[in-house]
């Protein structure tokens, strides 16, 4: 673990930093050196004086054991935190490195607050796997220092804090492969072999998995996904297919995996990514085995893991996603590819309007859904990006009976049932 952190603060002042505040990231790098007019970067620009600021950044060589300290390091800080420390999501990132990542919180302490912050933060540096750095400014507030405490009191490092420009690609897109979208089976279920000890019912979950698995053989039969958003009519629409078509009607995640669902939600993203991709290849086995008998619907597949995944990885504008023909969007080499994937489409009124009337509970990412239109705007977007089985979008708003007859003269041109 030093030499882990020695290497990461060798290159210290090549990283840029990013601060999220109202749903997007700020950004700010650092000089061992200032050149020039000092500039305050606009993440300290609501920085009263005298305030300090602070910074945590998870640096745990095991992803898995990094993931879940980071996880649940935002309850332990809003707990011990004085009211008024604003905490904020925070990354730190060598632009254009893959796997630089380092995620954390960004904080500032109000007048006669700083000693309590510092005695928590320094008891954290201490025990966890974590850089702690602290923010101070000068008498005119126009530069702001950053002091790195990886190092001896008697010889703090401290370096220039500057603005930065926005980086070519959003510190999360560089890290996603096999992070928060995975792209093969060995992948996912390391991530939960290494959680067997503190989550035993990873071993049930991976005893789910057919022994011989063979995702990517060809059915006989078409295979139809239908994908959406809550409330835009999916139920309804693959319960009408099965009976119209005579086909088997499977859903993703798949029901053997249902009792463990509620836990996993409750993992931090690795964890519950790797979970819900180890559901996406139980569900193809399910599909090759009734494909070789009828067609078959399915109620959601991999667009969904992918898609969600990638639209809270990456926060801000749509502009701020992977680019298309990004490899995040590629379907995965080893999991069975759809006949035809049809994406339903709804105003978000009236998606808000049938999650209402229909009063069922929600998970964390459908409540985002509700009050963040560029959350939701990202997952619409991410699903039209995906390549190698791509989402026909079908508009949901009609009746359930156009919108069937619309899905079956999709279904009969692109599959010739």
């Amino acid at each position: 673990m030093a030499r882990h952190l020695k290497l990461l603060v060798q290159r210290w002042s090549s990283r840029v930093f990013s601060v999220e505040v109202d749903g997007a990231p700020r950004y700010f790098g650092i000089r061992e050196q200032l050149r020039g007019e000092p500039v305050p970067p606009d993440v300290f620009s609501e920085v009263q004086k005298q305030d300090r600021c602070y910074s945590l950044l998870v640096c745990s060589g095991d992803r898995v054991t990094g993931d879940r300290f980071h996880w649940e390091l935002r309850d332990r800080l809003q707990r011990q935190l004085p009211p008024g420390s604003g905490l904020r999501s925070m990354s730190s990132f060598i632009p254009d490195q893959k796997g630089s990542l380092l995620k954390g919180y960004f904080l500032q302490s109000r007048a006669g607050n700083s000693s309590l912050i510092e005695d928590i933060l320094t008891d954290l540096e201490q025990r966890n796997p974590v850089l702690v750095c602290s923010y101070s400014q000068s008498e005119d507030g126009q530069q702001w220092t950053q002091c790195l405490w990886y190092q001896s009191e008697d010889n703090p490092v401290r370096f220039c804090v500057v603005p930065s420009e926005t980086p070519k690609h959003h510190p999360s897109v560089l890290n996603m492969i096999n992070s928060d979208v995975f792209y093969s089976l060995d992948e996912a279920c390391d991530v939960l072999k290494q959680c067997g000890d503190i989550i035993p019912e990873t071993r049930s979950v991976l005893g789910m998995l057919p022994s011989s698995l063979d995702a990517r053989r060809k059915p006989d039969f078409p295979v139809i996904v239908i994908e959406g958003l809550d409330a835009t009519g999916k139920t309804t629409l693959t319960e009408s297919l099965r009976d119209s078509l005579g086909a088997t009607l499977l859903r993703s995640p798949p029901q053997c995996l249902s009792a463990w669902r509620g836990r996993f939600d409750r993992e931090p993203p690795l964890i519950r990514r790797a979970f819900y991709a180890v559901g996406n290849y139980i569900t193809a086995e399910q599909i090759n085995q009734e494909a070789s008998k009828s067609p078959v619907i399915v109620d959601r597949f991999w667009h969904s893991t992918a898609a969600y995944a990638i639209a809270t990885a990456v926060t801000g504008p749509v502009s701020n996603l992977p680019h298309e023909g990004a490899e995040v969007y590629h379907w995965p080499g080893d999991l069975l590819q759809p006949s035809l994937v049809i994406l339903l489409t709804l105003d978000p009124e009236e998606r808000k309007r049938r999650l209402r009337s229909r009063g069922l509970m929600k998970t964390d990412e459908e409540e985002e859904l509700d009050h963040n239109k560029l959350f939701r705007t990202r997952v619409e977007e991410a699903y039209r990006r995906i390549v190698g089985s791509a989402c026909i979008a079908l508009d949901a708003s009609p009746s359930a009976d156009l919108v069937l007859q619309q899905a079956l003269l999709l279904i009969r041109a692109k599959c010739h049932l």
